[in-house]
């Protein structure tokens, strides 16, 4: 799974991009963005004001007591599902077996005094595991677990119905949080875990009606995973996996090592609204082999300049960008609340370029340049279809690939001030385009017949946009870059009712 790095050389590459807001603050080139000073827009500035949980135990709640080693696994084992369990002030502890985790039961409720820290000592790899439904974990901070990469430390199994509200979830290996269906994730900090805040997946199947509010997701992949594992996709504030119906709102993701927000292999029906994302390494958002999106008044600001500096300095020719659309559309066909990709009302100011619609044309089910293994299209759900003759026409032809299709960008705001970003170029784009279609051999996308869609026949517009800067436009392959009225001109008819003013980035 992650990113197929396709450059157009056709030799493979990272693909980073951003999503990023509002007002330009200073950095030092290179290296990584300093910590965020809180916006002027209303933040989830959860992490450094938490909010406080029950001082004393509710009525009828077992008391658990962090002198006792290992109580609160036990006395969640001792007592009935719908168990409401106070967790004293001060540090609680499991046994010290890697293993040893507590297994709630259905309905349970973990409530943290003030002070109430449940710490892995760098022991016990998961916190909160097992199957049970509607279990609801509130003002408890969890930390130092050493979870296995791709898994979790808080609803390990991820199971369905939880709620995780003014939690701290912090300094955990792998993720601190996995997620099931329905979970609700609320006015919780999620802060320097070793790979993600979140990691949303369910190894069973799809995940619905997932809630990501008001929370700040800040400082994760600490382990700085796609170093170690170059190409792995497995990094991010959060990560999300054939989720169908997520609403990711009021959040703060800032200053996350890596992309801010990455929904990566049949994701659906996503609404991305009223965040700030800011400061982190590489995208603020990628939006990957997915399906119907809207993505609205966020404000985005300073992301991806490291990741996007480090390729440019590379001498790679590609477009990085804030938000990266990458094989991802609008289809009717798949329920949703949308059925297009529509990017309106948001501000994206001084990030590493603005916004890129990309294709590889060799990505498609049964392809071996399909980085999702074993995955194929929301359309077509056995892979083995998608193969020589039947691919070459319809339904196949068009059903097997992840297509950037009925993508809508209007009303945005898009600032860039090359003095504030420090750099001359290579961080001004905005870009559709795809490569040249190569591989397999049996592929019926070679050519520029991918690039030809993309660019020409898929729908995907933007429009009544307002452009302060020395932006510059990429359409079809890497090598035509144009200025603004190229770009609204024809054949590319761009930008209609959008205003530009070169000058003024500042």
């Amino acid at each position: 799974m992650g990113i197929n790095r396709q450059h157009w050389a056709l030799a493979a590459v990272p693909l980073a991009l951003a999503l990023l807001a509002a007002t330009g603050c200073e950095s030092t080139p290179g290296a990584r963005a300093k910590p965020a000073a809180a916006p002027s827009t209303s933040v989830a500035r959860v992490c450094a004001k938490p909010a406080a949980g029950p001082a004393k135990a509710p009525a009828g709640a077992v008391t658990v007591d962090p002198a006792v080693v290992g109580d609160l696994a036990a006395k969640t084992k001792s007592s009935p599902p719908n168990t409401t369990f106070w967790l004293r002030p001060g540090k609680h502890r499991l046994d010290p077996d890697r293993y040893a985790q507590v297994i709630p039961k259905e309905g349970n409720r973990y409530l943290g005094a003030p002070g109430a820290v449940l710490d892995g000592r760098k022991k016990n790899q998961y916190a909160f595991g097992g199957t049970a439904r509607n279990v609801t974990i509130r003002y408890l901070t969890v930390q130092r677990f050493v979870a296995p990469r791709d898994e979790g430390v808080v609803n390990h199994d991820s199971a369905d119905e939880w709620v995780i509200e003014h939690a701290t979830i912090q300094h955990n290996s792998g993720a601190g949080l996995m997620a099931g269906a329905r979970q609700r994730v609320r006015a919780s900090c999620l802060r320097d875990n070793g790979q993600y805040g979140m990691n949303a997946y369910k190894a069973t199947g799809p995940i619905s009606g997932l809630v990501v509010e008001g929370n700040e997701i800040v400082g994760n992949n600490t382990d700085d995973w796609e170093q170690r594992r170059k190409g792995c996709g497995c990094t991010g504030g959060i990560k999300f996996w054939a989720v169908n119906g997520a609403d990711v709102r009021g959040n703060w993701v800032h200053d996350n090592r890596g992309t801010g927000l990455w929904a990566d292999t049949n994701n659906n029906d996503f609404r991305i609204e009223n965040n700030v994302l800011e400061a982190n390494d590489g995208a603020a958002l990628i939006y990957e082999t997915s399906y119907n999106a809207v993505i609205r008044n966020n404000t985005i600001r300073r992301n991806n300049w490291v990741e996007g500096r480090r390729e440019a300095d590379r001498g790679d020719t590609f477009p990085y960008a804030t938000i990266y659309l990458s094989e991802s559309g609008g289809e009717p066909r798949i329920r949703a609340r949308t059925n297009k990709i529509e990017v309106y009302r948001n501000v994206l100011e001084n990030n590493w370029s603005g916004i890129t619609l990309w294709e590889n044309a060799d990505r498609f089910c049964n392809s071996p340049a399909n980085t999702s293994t074993g995955d194929c299209t929301l359309l077509v759900r056995d892979t083995d279809r998608c193969a020589k003759p039947a691919i070459a026409t319809a339904p196949l032809y068009a059903d097997c690939r992840w297509k950037t299709q009925r993508v809508d960008i209007h009303d945005n705001r898009f600032v860039l001030d090359k003095s504030v970003v420090k750099c001359t170029v290579k961080c001004d784009r905005m870009a559709v385009l795809a490569n040249y279609g190569t591989y397999p051999d049996w592929s019926p996308y070679k050519g520029k017949l991918v690039a030809d869609a993309i660019t020409h026949k898929q729908h995907n517009r933007w429009h009544d946009n307002v452009y302060l800067g020395p932006w510059k436009f990429v359409a079809h392959d890497p090598s035509r870059i144009l200025n603004s009225g190229q770009w609204q001109g024809a054949p590319y008819q761009q930008d209609a009712g959008s205003t530009f003013r070169a000058g003024d980035g500042g």
